[in-house]
């Protein structure tokens, strides 16, 4: 399960972020995944939880937007949504597209907190 180690590289980069802006904690942090990127969504919401332990971003919620896979034609020169298992130009049949979309892991956003979590029980 590699997303741990994902989770626990998207959290040291959060927390860059938090660093540079002086947050005390991280409410939130946002991606786009494309299902080329070979990310499992489930495993990376298990292994959140787990990797985010004992830093800035325990207890942040993890958000997850899917991207459409796109190509660029040569032929026809069309960028459109494409089929994960047919990367042809949907609009001609052309079999020699460009990838543009879709095999991409992005940190979107991170929101920030000036006030640490509150102690529990």
């Amino acid at each position: 399960m590699h997303e741990l180690s994902l989770c626990r590289s998207l959290i040291r980069q959060a927390g860059r972020v938090a660093a540079e802006h002086g947050a005390l904690r991280i409410r939130r942090v946002c991606l786009r995944i494309g299902p080329l990127s070979g990310v499992e969504a489930a495993l990376m919401r298990e292994a959140f939880p787990l990797a985010s332990r004992h830093t800035l971003a325990e207890g942040a919620r993890l958000e997850m937007t899917r991207c459409p896979v796109r190509v660029h034609c040569p032929l026809c020169r069309q960028e459109a949504e494409a089929s994960v298992n047919d990367l042809s130009c949907p609009r001609c049949g052309h079999w020699q597209t460009r990838l543009t979309g879709g095999d991409e892991l992005l940190l979107v956003s991170v929101d920030l907190a000036d006030a640490p979590l509150p102690p529990t029980g």
